[in-house]
């Protein structure tokens, strides 16, 4: 699951980059806000599933 999420995360980030480059107005605004929300859920999923680390 964790893959999975790294991939969805990298995938959403580069694909914020390409319509940040390659579009303009409302189908970039749109494009950027969804890739964007996938950004923060994966992200957020990440956080959720860390494991946890021993104290030194």
């Amino acid at each position: 699951m964790k893959s999975l999420l790294w991939l969805v995360l990298a995938t959403a980030l580069v694909a914020n980059v390409v319509t940040s480059l390659f579009m303009t107005g409302v189908p970039q605004l749109a494009a950027n806000l969804a890739s964007g929300l996938v950004t923060i859920g994966a992200g957020v999923g990440l956080y959720l599933m860390r494991g946890t680390r021993a104290a030194s």
